[in-house]
Order: C-alpha cells, then sequence, then structure tokens
C-alpha cells in the first residue's frame, strides 16, 4: 500500500509565535520532543510526499467561495502568509508535486467532490506542523483543506467519506505518501475566550479518535460543539479524516491543556493503518 503514515498535530500559531513566552518550558520541550519523534516516524517511513489534510482560516478561501474540499495542485507552494514576525517562521517556498495531486484528485472525485487549487499559499494551519516535521523543507507537500469556518460547514458523514477517498486514493499511487492532519481540538480563536481550553471535552473526542469509533465521531453536532468546545473545535474535521482513511486504533502519544498562551490542547497522535477494503 502507497500509504505509509497516518498522523495528528495541533497547529496552534503560538506554538512557535509566542514560544518564548511559555513558563513551564519543560513541558513545551516535551511538546516538542514528541514532535521530533513524529517527524523521525514519518521520515522512518520513507515517505516522498507529505498530504496535510488542514483548516484554513481564511487566508485563501472566503465567503465568497469557500469549497467543502479542496486540495492543492502546484510544484511549489509559499508560507506562512502571515506575518513571518508574529509567527517566528520565516517566509519560504515548499515544494509541492502538481503530478501527484492531480492523480489523487482525480481518484478522489470518483466518490466525492473536490476542488483545487493551483496557488495557495500556506497560513499557519499548515505552516506550524511543517515547521516542526520538515523543517528543511525537503520533502514534497500537498495541502488539502476541509471547511471548518464557514457555514454551512463540511458535514462529518463527508468528512469521513473524505477521508476514505483520501486513503483509496493514496493506495492507488506507487508514491510513499504520508498523511497528516492538522487542527486544534477545543478552542476560542480571536475571540475574548482565546486560550481557554475545555480539557474535558477534548479528552473525549480523543478517546473517540484513538478508538477510531465512527459511529461516536460522526454524533457531534455543530451547535453543541460551538458551545463546549467553541468555533475552533469544528476543526475536528481535519482529525476525522486522517481516522477515516487510516482504518485503525490511534496511540496518543502526547496531550495537554496545560499550555494555554498556545490556546489549545497539544496533541500528537498516530494511526495503526489497516488495509482498505479496495486493497484487501
Amino acid at each position: 500500500m502507497s500509504l505509509v503514515y497516518a498522523g495528528v498535530v495541533s497547529h496552534a500559531p503560538g506554538m512557535t509565535g509566542r514560544a518564548h513566552l511559555v513558563e513551564n518550558t519543560a513541558l513545551r520541550d516535551e511538546l516538542y520532543a514528541k514532535l521530533e519523534v513524529q517527524r523521525r516516524e514519518i521520515a522512518a517511513t520513507g515517505a516522498e510526499v507529505l498530504l496535510v489534510v488542514a483548516a484554513e482560516h481564511f487566508a485563501n478561501f472566503f465567503m465568497n467561495n469557500m469549497p467543502a474540499f479542496c486540495i492543492g495542485m502546484s510544484d511549489q507552494y509559499e508560507g506562512p502568509i502571515e506575518d513571518p514576525h508574529w509567527l517566528r517562521i520565516a517566509r519560504t517556498s515548499i515544494p509541492g508535486n502538481a503530478d501527484l495531486s492531480r492523480r489523487l484528485i482525480g481518484e478522489v472525485m470518483q466518490t466525492v467532490d473536490v476542488a483545487y487549487a493551483e496557488e495557495w499559499k500556506f497560513d499557519h494551519g499548515i505552516m506550524v506542523p511543517l515547521n516542526f516535521l520538515t523543517p528543511k523543507y525537503d520533502i514534497a507537500v500537498i495541502p488539502a483543506n476541509i471547511n471548518c469556518q464557514g457555514p454551512p460547514l463540511t458535514p462529518l458523514a463527508r468528512v469521513w467519506a473524505f477521508g476514505e477517498a483520501l486513503r483509496r486514493a493514496c493506495d492507488a499511487q506507487p508514491d510513499k505518501i504520508a498523511l497528516l492532519g492538522t487542527g486544534g481540538i477545543s478552542h476560542w480563536p480571536a475571540t475574548p475566550d482565546s486560550g481557554k481550553i475545555n480539557e474535558a471535552w477534548d479528552r473525549d473526542f480523543l478517546d473517540r479518535l484513538m478508538r477510531n469509533d465512527r459511529t461516536a465521531l460522526l454524533d457531534y453536532r455543530d451547535a453543541e460543539t460551538y458551545r463546549d468546545a467553541g468555533q475552533g473545535g469544528f476543526e475536528i474535521r481535519t482529525l476525522i479524516a486522517v481516522a477515516a482513511a487510516a482504518g485503525g486504533a490511534g496511540e496518543l502519544q502526547f496531550y495537554t491543556a496545560e499550555l494555554p498562551i498556545f490556546a489549545v490542547g497539544c496533541t500528537v497522535a498516530r494511526f495503526a493503518l489497516e488495509r482498505s477494503a479496495a486493497a484487501s
């Protein structure tokens, strides 16, 4: 099979932009150490491409054009679109793989309608994970976005179908592909509640995610998520898509709600890859 890794990670801009303000530096460094473990695990698979399923933040898509799903199709991207001094990540070019993107998009389209973009500037949702997982930007990246910000949001059942379509598309390629879902769990970005974290909600979600319990994961309702996890909680879609693609149980490698300056419960996890039905 060509999907060689599936994992998830937080993408909070504070993980880079406010790292110097953290009081609990030991816990911060433990998070960074787990991200280094994730980087090494991805490298050990021999992955040639990193397919990043992210939640965009009105950097490229706005209310005049808000696709439910979009996949990048370029040989080169640029990021971050935000102020590099704010994010503390230097603006740079990131290699893509337009040919593989086209092949993946064509296969995903067999079951899930997906938009594509030949121009894409990465915001922190992609750049923060890349900063830790491919700091030399020496592996091709294919971005994918799920609408987590502009209602009507992409329904969770369709998110699951998208994850399954990504798995089928990856397994149809000769390229070795690592799949990464990046998003927050509970958080309230750009609101007076920024920094608030609902740890109990997070841990319940992570339990469902690590069990890869499709029924439990698709049981969320947006109104309840908004109430209990903030508008940032809608980003669970990126993590659910990766769970659907992986098929196997997850291993939670790190979680903490004790770095509130990062404004999210920081998470690192990976999934076992079970053979897809199409490949069996």
